[in-house]
């Protein structure tokens, strides 16, 4: 009988502890998840390369280089089709220069690279914006610990007061009400919208941020910058004074090569910094590529909210159904448990 009473009252005390003991290691595991992830190191560059990208980021933008790309692609077939054929008696040369030549035949592959990166970015662009509408990249890790702190600092109370007799009521209650904040944290964010598309974004910009990628987009733009100086200081003088003619009338005579030469200095002024943000954030890029994947993090979130709301509900119904006044009766009641001699002195009688 004693043994059966002494299982009970254990019993009875790891039924009023296990609510807490979760809502410890739930806090704990919300600790312990961004410095397993790195996230402390990893956040901040994610944050910096989305600063990086947002000039770049929009539709003007992009429509922008797309408008570019055409005005080179006219200016390329003027060439062929104006230029070469007779370049020697056109222009005074006895050949065409190497970067002339160079912009000539790269340029199908440039720009059917160039245009496919745009096209990228440009259908990225709606998954930006939601990244930029989550909470700044450098809290994320706060946003783990900051609620793991408070979980851990409400069980220990809870646990601290149980241990001194004292009801868990208090404490559970707390940690339901905590739960609810970590469970609609994503909610509130609208996480569960945004985070894939962020993930969307991250993986289709992995066939762009990658070193081999970036140094072939720079040879790129050195083949451009070569081609059109070439034609602004040698092809187009050399064509102006063979056939005597004006500044005005080559314009007229080439307007693609003249356009091209005028629009180069927003050209390059542009497309010189994002290929160099896109250079700079590599390393960034790949702190974000290496944290968990994005449609996992309201999860994150919305899976320790329900365990802790769940545990400590059930616990606050244990604690309604049975009070501790009870437990200190029921472990009173108990010689062996309560340090009292037995009142009945029959069975020692008995037993001699």
């Amino acid at each position: 009988m004693i043994e059966i009473m002494g299982n009970r009252s254990e019993a009875t005390g790891w039924n009023r502890r296990w609510p807490l003991i979760v809502g410890l290691v739930v806090g704990l595991g919300l600790i312990a998840a961004p410095l397993a992830f790195q996230m402390f190191t990893r956040a901040p560059k994610g944050g910096t390369m989305i600063t990086a990208f947002k000039p770049y980021m929009t539709e003007k933008t992009i429509s922008d280089f797309q408008k570019d790309l055409g005005t080179i692609g006219v200016a390329v077939t003027e060439a062929k089709t104006q230029v070469s054929p007779q370049f020697e008696a056109r222009t005074g040369l006895s050949a065409p220069p190497a970067a002339y030549q160079a912009l000539l035949e790269q340029w199908p592959t440039i720009n059917k690279d160039m245009s496919g990166m745009l096209s990228t970015m440009q259908s990225d662009i709606g998954d930006y914006q939601a990244v930029v509408a989550l909470p700044p990249f450098p809290l994320f890790p706060w946003f783990f610990v900051a609620p793991g702190v408070f979980l851990v600092g409400i069980s220990s109370w809870g646990l601290l007061r149980r241990s001194r007799g004292g009801s868990p009521r208090a404490p559970l209650i707390a940690l339901v009400v905590l739960g609810v904040g970590i469970l609609a944290a994503p909610a509130i964010f609208q996480m569960f919208t945004r985070a894939p598309k962020g993930g969307q974004m991250i993986d289709d910009f992995a066939s762009l941020m990658t070193p081999a990628k970036v140094g072939t987009v720079q040879g790129y733009f050195l083949v451009l910058a070569d081609g059109e100086g070439t034609l602004r200081n040698q092809v187009v003088p050399g064509i102006e004074h063979t056939t005597g003619s004006t500044a005005e009338q080559l314009a007229s005579a080439l307007p693609s090569i003249t356009g091209f030469s005028a629009r180069w200095p927003a050209i390059s002024s542009t497309m010189a910094p994002m290929i160099g943000a896109m250079s700079d954030n590599l390393g960034n890029y790949a702190a974000v590529k290496a944290m968990p994947p994005f449609p996992m993090f309201p999860w994150f979130f919305a899976i320790p909210g329900v365990i802790v709301i769940s545990t400590s509900a059930a616990g606050l119904v244990l604690a309604r159904h049975r009070s501790p006044a009870a437990d200190v009766a029921s472990e009173s009641s108990d010689p062996q448990l309560s340090g009292q001699p037995d009142s009945n002195p029959t069975n020692d009688e008995e037993k001699r």
